[in-house]
């Protein structure tokens, strides 16, 4: 069963990664027709990662309320 399932998934895989290295440098030899304009891939993944940015600087760090202390209640009583 464990031989079956290798022979079937390890040319896949292999198919599967030649696929995307073939894309990925039609996207790559695209990108280098228009060096002029930024692709919109780029754009968004800045704008994004921009965004994430003013996120994190705008987080504020949630208050922990410690319990009252047992010797300051009892002293209050």
């Amino acid at each position: 069963m464990y031989k079956i399932f290798m022979l079937i998934a390890i040319p896949a895989l292999i198919i599967g990664w030649i696929a995307y290295w073939l894309w990925m440098r039609k996207i790559i030899e695209e990108e280098k027709k228009q060096p002029k304009k930024q692709s919109q891939r780029l754009k968004k993944t800045k704008s994004e990662i921009s965004e994430w940015a003013q996120k994190m600087a705008d987080f504020k760090k949630p208050e922990i309320k410690k319990p009252p202390d047992q010797y300051e209640q009892n002293k209050q009583e």
